[in-house]
């Protein structure tokens, strides 16, 4: 028969004063200082006549979005600032929110980078990577064999 142990957790502070240290405890118990950077998941198709880049960022807008190309390099970026503010009789409570990523990815020198398009719909931020038309024709030939 199997034992487990029982631990029984006590609480180190009042409940009345949880709320009013709780922006400094979120530093200090495995909150900001133990969080780990999200960055989103991205997804390359190869297709004929494109790549598509889809990047899994739910919760954002499309404004929260940068993209730039400069030379043959796409560069994903977001930044978000949420603030949220508790007014009581006694007191004022601010808590802010800042959150951001960068996502950098070599661009083959046969996309068409005046047509790029970029649509974020229901969390997925989807990138349309055109390839140009002389890639796009398949390149075929008949080796005869001597």
């Amino acid at each position: 028969m199997e034992t487990k142990a029982m631990t029984r957790k006590t609480e180190s502070t009042p409940s009345l004063f949880d709320d009013f240290f709780k922006p400094w405890n979120e530093w200090f118990d495995g909150g900001l200082l133990n969080r780990t950077t999200k960055i989103p998941a991205v997804n390359i198709t190869e297709h004929k006549e494109e790549y598509l880049v889809t990047v899994a960022a739910p919760g954002l807008k499309k404004e929260d979005f940068k993209l730039d190309i400069e030379n043959n390099m796409l560069t994903i970026s977001c930044e978000k600032e949420d603030r949220t503010e508790e007014k009581e009789s006694k007191f004022t409570r601010r808590e802010y929110s800042y959150s951001s990523f960068r996502r950098c990815f070599t661009l083959p020198d046969e996309i068409q980078k005046e047509k790029i398009e970029a649509k974020y719909e229901d969390g997925l931020l989807k990138i349309h990577l055109p390839r140009k038309e002389e890639v796009k024709k398949p390149s075929a030939k008949h080796i005869d064999v001597r």
